[in-house]
């Protein structure tokens, strides 16, 4: 594991009281921008300039913006770049090919991303929420609790942020371009809803609007909000729904997933499908393999029966540690069992790559805490 260096942030954001940021121009659509640069008193196409820079070139520095006039350079970066995230601490492991960021926002709160580059491919973890408020007793974000929503722009410059580093070379042995962004980071996506919503948007258009990712490219994950399932498969967009589900049966998913209280297995996995249906994409089964909790044979019969013939695919997940945690990942052979049995009943299963785990940067693992002293650290608790 290599430790990037420290950079340091405002003492004073302690304390505040959690806030939305300023304005960005990741909030809005080109034609918002426009109007905003207009009211400066800016004619209307500084708003593409400036949103070429930030989407196209990757660069928020004013004094690299060489094509808006030096006296104008400052206020109209002030305007429509202001600071959202300070970087606290990176962290790298596999040779710099997984890298997570902690980032403190302008009222103090934490967020963490995942950066994880492979050779075909540079795929980003991105947090939607400070926190969460889904209460999963496995995953160390959702005992943290729900400190706020992002706003778009935050869960933007996430990625943008992060496209900067790949476009740097620094991840040795993966191409030079994000191309993969999923919401797995903190928070419930659905929960903050429109905000992700406008956040994706703003991915997949192209420069000078946005980063030009591919829809299909993008994965949305979410415990199971069936109403926001249901209103995404209306938005016109073709980015995948990823259900973390971890049990196919309701007495133990309204222990591991809370919200299974109020949405049930049987209303959930209908959403999905109704959700593959309008859109035309396979929907991924998130499964964590919790040791002697869900990973029983015959949790895996029933689950390859309630998923048999649906446009479908599983991914097991090795839990990963947190501390203070009762419960540790499912042995390798009882693993290899259920991905059998799933298998048989002709569902698609992989097991998931762990990666980052030795950096707590792996699933179930974000939690943005940070010590008091001021050398605020990417760890977990």
């Amino acid at each position: 594991m290599t430790s990037l260096p420290l950079i340091s942030v405002d003492p004073d954001a302690r304390g505040r009281r959690p806030s939305m940021p300023p304005r960005h121009l990741a909030d809005l659509d080109l034609s918002g921008r426009q109007a905003l640069v207009t009211e400066l008193g800016e004619p209307a196409f500084r708003a593409k300039q400036v949103s070429n820079h930030y989407f196209g070139r990757l660069v928020r520095d004013p004094e690299r913006m060489t094509d808006l006039p030096a006296a104008t350079r400052e206020r109209l970066a002030g305007e429509l770049l202001p600071t959202l995230l300070t970087p606290v601490r990176e962290l790298a492991c596999d040779d710099g090919a997984t890298r997570k960021a902690l980032w403190r926002l302008h009222d103090g709160s934490l967020v963490e991303s995942v950066l994880m580059g492979y050779p075909d491919r540079v795929t980003v973890c991105i947090s939607s929420q400070a926190g969460c408020g889904m209460a999963c007793p496995f995953c160390a974000t959702g005992q943290a609790g729900l400190t706020r929503n992002l706003s778009t722009a935050e869960i933007v410059d996430q990625a943008v942020y992060l496209a900067g580093v790949a476009a740097s070379g620094a991840v040795a042995g993966s191409p030079p371009r994000l191309s993969h962004v999923v919401f797995m980071g903190m928070g419930e996506p659905l929960a903050n809803y429109s905000r992700v919503v406008a956040a994706i948007r703003r991915l997949v258009a192209p420069a000078p609007e946005g980063l030009g990712l591919s829809q299909r490219h993008i994965t949305v994950s979410t415990v199971g909000l069936v109403p926001a399932i249901r209103r995404l498969a209306s938005e016109d967009l073709s980015v995948t729904l990823a259900l973390s589900l971890h049990a196919p049966d309701d007495e133990l998913r309204d222990e591991l997933v809370p919200v299974n209280q109020r949405w049930k297995v049987s209303e959930v996995l209908d959403a999905a499908w109704d959700y593959a249906a309008t859109t035309g994409r396979r929907v991924s089964i998130e499964y964590a393999m919790i040791k002697d909790v869900n990973d029983q044979p015959w949790r895996a019969d029933l689950l390859g029966r309630l998923l048999a013939g649906k446009l479908a695919h599983v991914n097991l997940i090795p839990l990963n540690p947190t501390p203070g945690s009762r419960w540790d990942a499912s042995p390798k052979p009882v693993e290899r069992e259920f991905v059998r049995r799933l298998r048989d009943a002709g569902v698609s299963t992989t097991v998931r790559d762990t990666r980052g785990r030795e950096i707590d940067g792996a699933c179930g693992q974000l939690a943005a805490a940070g010590d008091t002293d001021g050398d605020s650290r990417a760890a977990t608790a």
